[in-house]
């Protein structure tokens, strides 16, 4: 059998830009390539501490600390006679994942005194203005650092930024987070892992998060180098778990949850009888597997007995709770903790999950700026209620239309469903394969709003819906509703196919709003950019592709977004001369400005068109085709 792959381990920003800058010019040449062979290096671990070899007398020995992060440079070490400026040990270190941010955060465990208790998550009429304090010039000087090395790795794009160039952003992170500058810092590190995954073409990567992450990162730290001080700029870093709360909550659902960075797990949505949303997470390396196992792993919450799939149905009553800022519940040493029996979805606070029509819950959540704090993500990211019946699908998508509260279909949008992981080792597509089977299915869904697709829905647990009609009957011991990642349905849990017959014929559906429109052509642009670098959207520039779009985007009525695309091509070609003719380097200030000013038109254009998609249109549709009585599609077409 063979022997588990060693990870390797995390690693602060500061050790691997100390290690790389400390090479010489003739081992930086080398270092790319070092970098790429260290996947192939025998890997071992002993007593905690983790050795590469390459070679008979040289090897490379990471010692991680109590966190399994390698936070001082004193904890990577190499026998080679070069060491600790040698190419070895800086290969190795750039091939470990970076260390999340966790100076701020203090241990459950240390929490003595108790905090006072949030107000629950409710709209209210006026919010409090944060302080506005000037910005220190250690803090302009380092979003000034993080700017330049953002922009630098814009104009390199994907092939370009290798080990050099992310060494030096890394390093412009660890000067932020000191200057105290954390949302400036979680954006670069976030680009750090995207272009190692664009770059290693990993299998969980997406151009979109890494797009979106360099736009953070510049829209951030230019800003702050122009000594703006909005507090939003500045961010919020990562704050202790506070104890000493007394809590009830009722399980919701479980969440199975895979990362792109080989984490997997489960987490648990919690709700206590004033509406607040808390969660229970069991997340480590193992991936896909991990996150199919956990669904039963014990909950480590106090002396309560019970595994994840209990507390989904169940509930908790907790003195002494230990919460994070962002609901987190921990296992500090006073927690107590004693199973309580929970509530179905059609009593309490569960119940009033799905009171709000979509079309209101939409707006509330997406009513943000898209280009905004990813910590603010929170109450976007919180599931939403509903009741819905299947009309039929095609391709990935199942659709469905809203309920109205007495039990008829309503005419407004048409809502698509798509599955919440299209992981094999999950449930989520077979479970939403079943669904379709039955157009004029009843079902009662609980998910979130895809940000980035027209009146999408990722349904994340499903149940019946009260009253008359054909809807799901799920065994006792499920508590009235399915976890779609780990329950699966059966044809028992479905009623019969003739008792499923819509009542009224169906619209067929309309072209996507945001895939549909001549957008796309924006977003071409600014992901070339990324993907191919400075030099690859200037030669699209002087071959008239920027000129083609602009057209395009005129004709449609967007006519901002050609200009700023126009102005992007523009600066991507453009080469200043001296008096004497001779090319000269004018840096990528204006470039990169220009990029930005492109990428945040096109994230909040396409924001404002998915927020409109989930309102009621008074129009009459496009397509005048009716779909009688909807025959469901098979869902081949998921990946």
């Amino acid at each position: 059998m063979t022997p588990p792959a060693v990870r390797l381990p995390q690693v602060e920003p500061h050790v691997t830009a100390t290690a790389v800058e400390s090479l010489t010019p003739r081992l930086r040449r080398k270092l790319e390539e070092a970098v790429g062979r260290c996947a192939a290096l025998p890997t071992t671990e002993e007593e905690g501490r983790v050795s590469v070899s390459w070679g008979e007398d040289t090897v490379v020995t990471l010692s991680p600390g109590r966190a399994g992060v390698v936070a001082d440079p004193s904890a990577a070490v190499c026998s080679c006679l070069l060491a600790p400026r040698c190419l070895h040990l800086a290969a190795v270190l750039s091939a470990c994942p970076v260390a999340e941010n966790t100076s701020a955060d203090t241990p459950v465990e240390e929490v003595t005194e108790p905090a006072p208790q949030d107000p629950p998550a409710v709209e209210t009429p006026q919010a409090e203005t944060p302080q506005v304090r000037k910005l220190t010039s250690g803090q302009v000087a380092a979003a000034a650092e993080l700017w330049a090395a953002g922009t630098a790795v814009l104009a390199a794009g994907v092939p370009g930024a290798g080990a050099l160039l992310q060494a030096e952003l890394l390093r412009a992170a660890h000067t932020a987070r000191l200057a105290g500058l954390p949302r400036a810092e979680a954006a670069a590190l976030r680009v750090v892992r995207g272009m190692r995954a664009a770059r290693g073409r990993h299998e969980g990567h997406r151009l979109a998060d890494l797009v979106s992450a360099l736009g953070d990162l510049l829209l951030t730290s230019g800003r702050l180098a122009a000594a703006d001080p909005d507090p939003v700029l500045v961010g919020t870093a990562r704050r202790a778990y506070r104890q000493g709360e007394g809590l009830r909550v009722h399980g919701v659902c479980r969440e199975p949850v895979i990362s792109a960075t080989g984490y997997g797990g489960v987490v648990t949505h919690l709700l206590t009888e004033d509406g607040r949303w808390f969660s229970v997470a069991d997340v480590r390396p193992g991936g896909s597997s991990r996150a199919k196992g956990a669904g039963t792993a014990a909950v480590a919450i106090g002396s309560a007995t019970l595994n994840h799939a209990q507390l989904a149905r169940g509930g908790l009553l907790i003195s002494g709770a230990t919460v994070s800022p962002e609901g987190r519940l921990g296992s500090g040493k006073g927690v107590r903790a004693t199973s309580v029996t929970g509530l179905s979805w059609t009593h309490g606070p569960l119940a009033e999950l799905f009171s709000r029509p979509l079309s209101q819950a939409a707006d509330l959540r997406l009513a943000e700026e898209a280009w905004r704090e990813p910590r603010e993500t929170e109450e976007t990211n919180r599931p939403v209620g509903c009741d819905l019946v299947v009309v039929g699908a095609r391709g990935e998508l199942l659709f469905a239309r809203e309920l109205s509260p007495e039990g008829r279909a309503q005419d407004g949008p048409l809502i698509r469903l798509m599955a919440a992981n299209a992981d094999p080792g999950l449930a989520h597509v077979a479970n939403l394969r079943q669904l379709a089977s039955r157009p004029g299915l009843r079902v009662r869904v609980l998910g979130r709003l895809d940000p980035d697709r027209a009146a999408t829905l990722r349904p994340l647990a499903v149940g019946p819906v009260p009253g008359e009609g054909p809807t799901l009957r799920l065994p006792p011991e499920w508590q009235g509703h399915a976890d779609l990642g780990y329950d699966r349905l059966s044809g028992s849990h479905l009623p019969s196919r003739e008792t499923c017959a819509l009542d009224e014929p169906v619209e067929a559906p309309g072209p996507d709003p945001v895939t549909g429109s001549p957008l796309w052509r924006v977003r071409r642009l600014v992901e070339l950019a990324v993907t191919g670098g400075r030099r690859a959207l200037a030669e699209s520039a002087r071959g008239g592709d920027c000129l083609t779009q602009r057209a395009a985007l005129r004709r449609a009525g967007f006519g901002t977004a050609a200009e700023l695309v126009g102005a992007l091509g523009a600066e991507a070609d453009r080469r200043a001369r001296d008096v004497f003719g001779r090319l000269t380097d004018t840096g990528s200030d204006r470039y990169a400005w220009a990029w930005l000013a492109a990428s945040a038109h096109l994230a909040a254009t396409e924001r404002a068109l998915v927020r409109a998609s989930w309102q009621p249109d008074p129009r009459s549709p496009a397509s005048g085709e009716q779909v009688g009585q909807a025959q469901a599609v098979q869902l081949g077409g998921v990946p």
